[in-house]
């Protein structure tokens, strides 16, 4: 799995500059985790020891179960509870409070999570070093359509193992970025708002009026990286 990630060229989420580059590198690390964990890997005693200690968020179950194999999701679910029971109710005898603040431990954890920081920590290296040493990259770079704002917080945090000039920037660039998209972003919702009023009647639904008319579940793209959904 180790390779699987790392080797996940980055140019290859930069290229379609087209919504949020490191979603993109995300949800590939996602899927690539999700098929393995629920494949056979699932019965690896390494694996099941971690996902039994760590479950997984809320987020990451819905995926898993979209992997089609519900046995697989039973086992681990059927282990994990086990875990989860041991660790707070069953053996050392533990006051209320305690009982409490180790499932608030428990429920704040996920094996995919973990998986998933991993790998993107590792793939953010060699984006700073692309952006440092390829002038090419550094154009794809400024070219994006935008980063998320998750995502915009983690490139200006952890951009800070860049030399300082380059990370300068590269932050320059990635404000731009952000910023420019926020703004416009803030004008169609704008306008999906002022569609409603009757002077515009029928507005919102001409071909030109796309942008406008998906600027909610785009504005929640970007303000949570994560698309909007009905369920």
């Amino acid at each position: 799995m180790r390779e699987s990630l790392l080797t996940i060229p980055v140019n290859e989420v930069f290229e379609p500059k087209e919504g949020c580059p490191i979603c993109r590198m995300r949800d590939t690390v996602e899927g690539h985790i999700c098929e393995y964990i629920m494949g056979a890997a699932m019965m690896e005693p390494d694996v099941r020891e971690e996902t039994n200690r760590l479950g997984f968020c809320t987020v990451h179950y819905p995926m898993l179960a979209k992997q089609g194999n519900r046995l697989s999701l039973a086992l681990m679910l059927n282990s994990h509870l086990a875990t989860t029971r041991k660790k707070i109710f069953d053996g050392a005898v533990l006051t209320k409070s305690a009982k409490a603040k180790r499932a608030e431990t428990l429920t704040n954890t996920c094996f995919v999570c973990t998986k998933v920081d991993w790998g993107i920590n590792h793939m953010l290296k060699t984006v700073f070093t692309l952006f440092e040493k390829e002038r090419v990259f550094r154009e794809l770079f400024k070219a994006q359509e935008f980063f998320c704002l998750p995502h915009y917080h983690m490139l200006a945090t952890k951009s800070e193992v860049m030399p300082k000039a380059q990370r300068a920037e590269f932050l320059k660039a990635l404000n731009t970025v952000v910023s420019d998209y926020a703004k416009q972003l803030n004008i169609n919702v704008g306008d999906f708002c002022d569609s409603f009023d009757y002077r515009n009647a029928g507005k919102l639904h001409s071909p030109e009026m796309e942008h406008v008319r998906t600027s909610p579940q785009t504005a929640v793209r970007f303000l949570t990286g994560r698309e909007m959904t009905n369920n």
